[in-house]
């Protein structure tokens, strides 16, 4: 089955609707919304990607996520992807947006925050291994070779938005 995304420009404003594989192979900007998930004490979420999946597989990443539908605020698309992966349903906060140049094709990440108080219910399909992880432990991880790339990107961001050093 075809992903329809929206095709979108520098300003990350809707030129149209085409396939996701599609904007992936000619390079076309489209949305992707991500989660952060925190515990009550801080610690956050980190997983693996399974080894047979096409996008970074066996790979550490720091947000859940995907491609947000047509017309889908990043907020909304956020909120999907959290109850998809995680089977967690909150309101995740939207943090901040960018350019992401991607290792596969460019896209518009929106990077949002959620604290989760319930147990998570991973998708084996996307996640195959998780663990919570404080941010001296998670910034040892993103060193790693085995780092989604684009995730590491975001987390620079992240920490220089709130103003963190990376150690």
């Amino acid at each position: 089955m075809d992903e329809l995304v929206d095709r979108v420009d520098e300003r990350d404003e809707v030129l149209g609707v085409v396939d996701r594989g599609e904007a992936i192979r000619r390079g076309w900007l489209h949305r992707i919304a991500t989660v952060v998930c925190r515990d009550a004490g801080g610690r956050i979420l980190v997983h693996r990607r399974p080894d047979g999946v096409s996008r970074f597989p066996g790979q550490f990443n720091w947000m859940v996520g995907g491609a947000a539908d047509v017309g889908e605020p990043y907020e909304a698309a956020a909120a999907r992807e959290l109850a998809e992966e995680l089977g967690v349903r909150a309101s995740p906060r939207f943090v901040f947006k960018f350019r992401c140049a991607g290792v596969i094709s460019p896209y518009w990440l929106g990077l949002h925050e959620v604290v989760v108080a319930e147990p998570v219910a991973p998708d084996p399909s996307e996640i195959a291994w998780y663990d919570w992880l404080t941010e001296p432990e998670l910034i040892e991880l993103v060193g790693n070779r085995a780092f989604v790339p684009d995730a590491r990107e975001a987390f620079d961001r992240y920490r220089a938005l709130s103003g963190r050093r990376t150690a």
